[in-house]
């Protein structure tokens, strides 16, 4: 994910880690929505997620309306993690000034990426297809 990168709704693959002294590169599927319409939505009324929702741009998330709890990324212009949190429904996330793009996935889901403060990401988008 580069700077000013714009993204279009879709699919595509996060990358985390596998940086030189990175352990291996964790890969996964990714859902990116980019558009006012679908960032309003998220995870709206889903009850799961096969993998991680891009929002971009976004600095904050609410789980008002959330039918279970998440984990959340804030990601800097660089795609660096600034912070992650788990969320329950019902919450309000406080907006970080320095974040353009907020990563959602399942509760749990990113300490098993090994998605924490500093490491690196990067999304490949897929045109035309799944991830």
């Amino acid at each position: 994910m580069g700077r000013r990168e714009r993204w279009r709704d879709g699919r595509g693959r996060l990358i985390v880690g596998g940086g030189s002294g990175d352990a291996a590169a964790v890969t996964v599927p990714l859902e990116i929505a980019a558009s006012y319409r679908a960032r309003t939505k998220g995870l709206l009324g889903r009850d799961a997620i096969d993998g991680a929702m891009l929002l971009s741009p976004a600095s904050g998330v609410h789980t008002f309306g959330m039918r279970m709890p998440i984990d959340v990324a804030y990601l800097d212009s660089r795609s660096t993690v600034i912070a992650v949190r788990t969320m329950r429904p019902g919450r309000l996330g406080l907006p970080r000034p320095r974040a353009r793009h907020v990563l959602e996935a399942r509760a749990g889901a990113m300490a098993g990426w090994g998605l924490v403060a500093g490491v690196r990401v990067e999304v490949e988008a897929v045109v035309g297809g799944a991830a």
